[in-house]
């Protein structure tokens, strides 16, 4: 209390400052709240900002404000793997099969599809919107804000004309996507049209600007009759059923008697995505023919075809793009480059490009180039030769690949020119020659050798077309021989196993290599029969001047049967051209049963299931969470890319904190459910808080801060999930087919949970739940009109034949032409519903 001499004398705006004889004092409740934009949030500021420059405090608030966002998405991918945990609990059903005793067993999904989508995947997508609504009108003393309500209409307009946009524009030329539940999809889009219209209806009709208790409770009893009728359409209950039958478990009935194992034979490998003993062997006998593929390889091959094989809900989709984005482990597999082709060329079955049959290497389909054999021998002073390349395959079209030289014992310009260049083999050409130069030093050396590689261009488009051969390296050895030479086997038995698919019998050239020489073979039955357990016959092998080493390939047939070890043998006979037979001009092969086949099997179950389990979107321990938290990649490093460093380095705070949630593998992913939806609910407010704040300093008012960056903040991974859904499915439900679910769930819960929470206890209280119609009531017609839009244009291009009849992809110039269509609608909103926050339509200006 001052002093009786004091003078005390109180200024400034709001009575911030005191001052006594005559020096000024700010008062402890101003520095604390009273200072600009500093009642703005629940929570913030921690401590008080009276000190900071506005502009520091707008810029700290904007990068916490994206931070946040990160912070969402990431405890929304522990969220959702919990939801996916929950939905895919199966039961089993038995049906009658050719074993009596052994009735066919198939699992299907406990949880309808459309139920799923509207109930807890709607809400995984939505929750921080949903979140934000709840919390400002609770926080806000259940009285009604701007912030919730703008940010569950803004994002609802940049679902529908952004993410639809998106969509229709990155389908590849040439192809196009068409909703397959469409009647789940109209159900879902007249409620999408219904619930912004009953907003209206309750802001300007029946009871303007006041919510009454009646009018939240219908507004949040919509969403289970929007449930229900989504799941009465799924399961066909009214009209004509659909032509793609949508239930995931197999009706047999829809084939006549052995029709179905003929589906299943010839067009899956993995009957339902689910990994079986036969499908496995009778995909690894089809990885076979690509050659230099490991047991490894085959499994992240299959593990690959297994993810593929399975259905994706649009929440697998969404879990994948914020891994994309925060550097964390991938829900799809990860190949290297050579995989990557293989993998490209067993999906090139037009009519089922991820379950049809994996192609073998086909004359019709790419042209093949490789050396025509594998080893040459010259003389040191020969100078200059010839070296063959050929071409088989295909021959219609132009392909090139580069061929160079690799130092052996032999070094580039001491023992040889060094060569790098391209070759360009035009359409009908199948030989080329490529010649190498040997320098003749005078010195003596013994034999040196070193190598011709073949490969294939960096540019993508050069690749086209073409592949590598078998014999893709050629040694070359530096000797000093001037005799034909003589032919022979390399061994006088060979030991192949059944599974092996061909057997590849070396012929050598030996004591000379001058000229060209031939030498013919025959293959003659003994407990082994040709037919039977391989395909034999006769050939002539055909060493060119130079050359040193040919193979004799004999197809092995692999019955899958346990059998004795048989045996066949290979005679050489008639060489020509000067060369003689050497001591072994005959060799036996020995087929052996595979006897450890099952043990090589079992271990390919075992790495084809732990590099399935390593994609799952969910975490079943504590230790396998904390470990791809701490890990980029999830732990895959070699795979990692740099952004994917940058990313986990900006998000590894949110990663290690959010790891401590219970992992879904806990009590059916329940408890991981709410906990997720808690921390959600808390980051959710912070986002509330550092928006209106961040708002508050640059003069943007709330409801433009809510249809701008809260919207886009929460909305994004959304955008990415809906991109790789709309280019990877074939149908495209989980790209736009639920989006307008989605946009009718966040009106049912994300304003009518709060406003009927807010109604029922104003009216305990006696008062009046206030809503203010202006800006709120124009933001949802503007939008409304522009849905209706945005949906007709959908249903044209569906129904027209000038966009391809097709909701995505279909005509290129159309599609563009509508992806620009559905922008300019989002742009339209946005500037509209801005200019009216400022009050620029009103009629008194």
């Amino acid at each position: 209390m001052a002093s009786p001499d004091e003078t005390v004398m109180i200024d400034g705006l709001n009575g911030s400052h005191i001052s006594v004889n005559n020096i000024s004092y700010v008062q402890e409740s101003y520095v604390h709240k009273g200072y600009r934009c500093s009642a703005e949030g629940l929570l913030l500021p921690i401590i008080s900002e009276y000190t900071w420059s506005e502009g520091a405090r707008a810029f700290l608030y904007l990068v916490g404000l994206l931070y946040c966002f990160m912070g969402v998405a990431i405890i929304a991918d522990i969220f959702m793997g919990a939801i996916e945990k929950i939905t895919s609990k199966t039961r089993k059903v038995y049906l009658t099969s050719e074993k009596e005793d052994e009735p066919e067993v198939i699992e299907v999904r406990i949880w309808s599809d459309a139920v799923a989508n509207l109930t807890l995947m709607a809400l995984g997508s939505s929750a921080p919107e949903i979140l934000l609504s709840v919390i400002e009108v609770i926080g806000n003393d259940f009285e009604a804000k701007d912030l919730g309500p703008g940010t569950i209409v803004g994002s609802a307009a940049f679902n529908l004309f952004v993410i639809s946009a998106v969509c229709v524009m990155a389908i590849p030329a040439g192809e196009e996507r068409r909703i397959r539940d469409l009647k789940v999809f109209l159900v879902t889009a007249v409620f999408s049209v219904v619930a912004y219209l009953w907003l209206l209806i309750i802001l300007m009709v029946t009871s303007p600007e006041e919510v009454e208790v009646w009018e939240a409770v219908v507004t949040f009893l919509l969403f289970p009759l929007l449930v229900l009728l989504a799941w009465l359409a799924e399961r066909n209950f009214c009209g004509v059923p659909n032509k793609t039958d949508t239930s995931k478990q197999i009706e047999l009935g829809n084939f006549q008697t052995g029709e179905t194992d003929k589906l299943i034979k010839e067009k899956q490998y993995f009957r339902d995505g689910r990994l079986d003993r036969d499908g496995l062997v009778a995909f690894i006998k089809e990885v076979k023919n690509y050659p230099g593929l490991t047991d490894e390889d085959a499994a992240v091959l299959a593990a690959s075809k297994l993810v593929e094989s399975q259905s994706h809900s649009r929440m697998w989709y969404r879990v994948g793009a914020v891994r994309n984005m925060t550097g964390g482990r991938k829900t799809q597999p990860q190949l290297s480059t050579k995989l990557k082709e293989v993998y490209s060329a067993m999906n090139e079955h037009p009519e089922a490009p991820t379950l049809g049959d994996v192609p073998k290497v086909m004359p019709h389909q790419n042209a093949i180039i490789d050396f025509h054999a594998a080893s040459c021998a010259v003389m040191e002073n020969i100078g200059k030769f010839e070296v063959a390349i050929i071409r088989s395959g295909r021959t219609d079209n132009e392909v090139s690949v580069r061929v160079e030289t690799i130092d052996g014992t032999a070094t580039e310009d001491q023992d040889y020119i060094p060569i790098n260049q391209v070759i360009t083999f035009g359409p009908g050409e199948t030989e080329k020659l490529i010649e190498v130069e040997i320098i003749n030093d005078n010195q003596w050396e013994p034999d040196e050798e070193f190598f011709l590689k073949i490969s294939l261009l960096y540019n993508a488009e050069k690749r086209q077309g073409v592949q590598l051969g078998r014999i893709s390296i050629m040694e070359i050895t530096i000797l000093n021989d001037d005799e034909p030479g003589m032919v022979m086997f390399q061994k006088r038995g060979f030991l192949v196993k059944e599974s092996i698919g061909k057997a590849i019998i070396p012929v050598v050239r030996k004591n000379g290599a001058d000229g060209e020489i031939t030498v013919k073979w025959k293959t003659i039955d003994k407990t082994a029969i040709s037919g039977r357990d391989f395909e034999g016959g006769e050939g002539v092998l055909v060493f060119k001047h130079t050359e040193i080493e040919q193979n004799i390939e004999i197809p092995i047939i692999d019955d899958m049967t346990p059998e004795k070890d048989e045996h066949f043998e290979i005679e050489l006979f008639d060489p020509t051209g000067g060369a003689k037979l050497g001591q072994i001009n005959r060799t036996a092969v020995t087929i052996t049963n595979d006897d450890d086949f099952n043990n090589v099997l079992a271990n390919m179950m075992i790495m084809t299931n732990a590099n399935v389990h390593a994609l799952q979107v969910h975490h079943e321990t504590y230790l396998s969470q904390i470990k791809d938290a701490l890990n980029v990649n999830g732990g895959d490093i070699e795979n990692a890319t740099g952004m994917d460093y940058v990313m986990h380095f900006l998000t590894f705070g949110w990663k290690i904190v959010f790891s401590l949630v219970p992992p879904p593998g806990i009590l059916g992913g329940w408890l991981c459910f709410f906990v997720s939806l808690g921390a959600i609910g808390l980051l959710t407010a912070i986002i509330g808080d550092l928006a209106a704040t961040f708002g508050c300093l640059v003069g943007l008012k709330n409801s433009v801060t809510a249809i701008t960056f809260v919207a886009l903040g929460t909305s994004l991974p959304d955008t990415f999930a809906s991109k790789t859904a709309a280019v990877q499915e074939k149908y495209a439900d989980n790209a736009v087919g639920n989006v307008t679910g989605s946009n009718s769930v966040n009106v049912f819960l994300g304003l009518g949970a709060p406003w009927l929470i807010a109604a029922i206890v104003n009216k305990i209280r006696g008062k009046v739940f206030f809503v203010p119609a202006g800006n709120l009531s124009f933001s949802v017609g503007i939008f409304t009109g522009l849905c209706i839009l945005c949906i007709g244009l959908l249903l044209l291009r569906r129904f027209l034949g000038v966009f391809g009849k097709a909701e995505l992809g279909g005509n290129v110039p159309m599609k563009y032409v509508s992806g620009a269509i559905m922008i300019l609608f989002w742009l339209i909103y946005v500037l509209c519903t801005s200019f009216q926050a400022y009050g620029y339509f009103d009629s008194e200006k």
